[in-house]
């Protein structure tokens, strides 16, 4: 009995020792990342870290950051939006186009009327009639593409006198010092990790996602609570389209192809959980800015711009990978 003992306390020691490290690596081993791929890329490169560096930085993953949010909200309660990239193209071609015609301030309401049409339709096919999420989003990232290339004709789509216009200050302006889009990012993290963190909105979103039939139960309208996340999405992409169309003041067709791969690796990255009932809005911003951090560095050091999405396919495996593997010890625990 004794040696049997002795033969299972390694085993057992061995099994304490992963779900300690497993443990802590869910808890720091972000911040951790975060670290490291800084310190990495500032001994690589003397300019990594330059203010003027880091500004660049912050402003780029300002737009995907904006995004991530919405999706953070999404994939929490159980479901993908793979329609952020053709909806940022959409509303940054019609606050772009309708600049000259209806002013700036009608465009971007515009804009932003029709990223809450687009979210409510997606939340209405996925929340209320049941259907795949990541079927219909990836429909309707091929059918708002179309819808943009039908609006526009094919062509580039610019504003005609852009040094008459304000607009372009949300996008290229500063404000003490910091990119204007980097504290409009700020104050949206701020408000929706209180909706998410610390309403009845918010505790909905982590019961749906993380179990759906207690939901129920509880009296909770799942597909109230999914129609209103797509929505959300839908809005925040449109804030995304807004300022990078004030950014270039022009428009192309496909200007937020991508976007939806980058968003999403980037909040799994931050621990949003592919399952549902987990995330933060914080941690999912660190993920982007990781992925920004990546993209920018292989640039500083002279790698070729496709190197990055080897550098997401990684990142986006090995993540997976580890949010299985620590569900499965979850459940075997």
């Amino acid at each position: 009995m004794q040696q049997a003992e002795l033969m299972a306390n390694p085993a057992e020691q061995r099994t304490t020792l992963m779900r300690r490290i497993a443990k802590a690596t869910e808890k720091h081993g972000l911040i951790v990342a975060f670290f490291i791929v800084v310190a990495f890329f500032s001994i690589a490169s003397e300019n990594f870290l330059s203010p003027k560096n880091v500004m660049l930085v912050l402003r780029q993953v300002s737009i995907l950051g904006t995004i991530a949010i919405g999706m953070t909200i999404v994939i929490t309660v159980g479901h993908f939006d793979l329609s952020v990239g053709s909806l940022t193209s959409l509303t940054a071609v019609v606050v772009i186009s309708m600049h000259d015609i209806v002013g700036p301030v009608p465009a971007m309401l515009i804009a932003i009327l029709v990223g809450l049409i687009s979210g409510a339709f997606i939340g209405y096919l996925v929340g209320y009639l049941r259907l795949n999420s990541l079927i219909i989003t990836l429909g309707m990232l091929v059918g708002l593409q179309a819808i943009v290339l039908i609006y526009t004709g094919g062509k580039y789509t610019r504003i005609v006198a852009p040094d008459e216009t304000w607009f372009g200050f949300i996008g290229r302006g500063f404000l003490f010092g910091v990119p204007l889009p980097v504290i409009i990012l700020g104050v949206l993290l701020l408000i929706f990790s209180v909706i998410l963190l610390k309403t009845v909105f918010g505790r909905q979103v982590f019961s749906v996602g993380g179990n759906p039939t207690a939901s129920k139960f509880s009296g909770i309208s799942d597909r109230k609570i999914i129609f209103t996340a797509f929505v959300i999405s839908g809005f925040l992409t449109a804030i995304a389209g807004i300022i990078m169309g004030s950014r270039l003041m022009a428009a192309q067709n496909y200007l937020g192809q991508g976007y939806e791969f980058e968003v999403i690796a980037g909040v799994i990255l931050g621990g949003v959980s592919l399952s549902g009932g987990e995330g933060n809005i914080f941690k999912a911003f660190i993920g982007i800015l990781i992925i920004g951090i990546l993209k920018n560095g292989f640039l500083l050091l002279g790698f070729p711009y496709y190197f990055q999405w080897v550098a997401q396919w990684v990142i986006v495996v090995g993540v997976v990978w580890l949010d299985v593997a620590t569900k499965r010890g979850k459940v075997l625990g």
